[in-house]
């Protein structure tokens, strides 16, 4: 079992709705070509420096292409005090469930 919570894609799209924070933990290339709505992109290799840029306090979801690279940020940031949440399934899991993304270097 993984040390750290994981959330469906359909759970993160009720939380969200609820104003969940998300990041984005891939590269900047795969950002830009399509996130989901909202998620603030902090590349996995920059998540211990930029670690004070997630909040301590609420829940943090992460999420990556497929689950991976997420599930080793919240890892890191879970040792770190933060409430971080893997999305399982990723941005291709969110993409196959029919929802839409965004694309360009900006959350939304």
């Amino acid at each position: 079992m993984a040390a750290y919570p994981e959330v469906t894609v359909d759970e993160l799209a009720a939380r969200l709705a609820d104003g969940a924070v998300l990041f984005d933990v891939r590269e900047p290339d795969e950002y830009v070509a399509g996130h989901v709505a909202g998620a603030v992109l902090i590349p996995l290799g920059s998540v211990p420096a930029r670690a004070g840029e997630f909040p301590t306090s609420g829940d943090v979801y992460v999420i990556c292409k497929s689950g991976g690279r997420s599930g080793r940020a919240c890892e890191f940031l879970r040792d770190q005090g933060v409430a971080a949440i893997n999305i399982a399934g990723g941005t291709m899991g969110w993409m196959s469930s029919g929802r839409e993304v965004v694309s360009g270097d900006q959350p939304s």
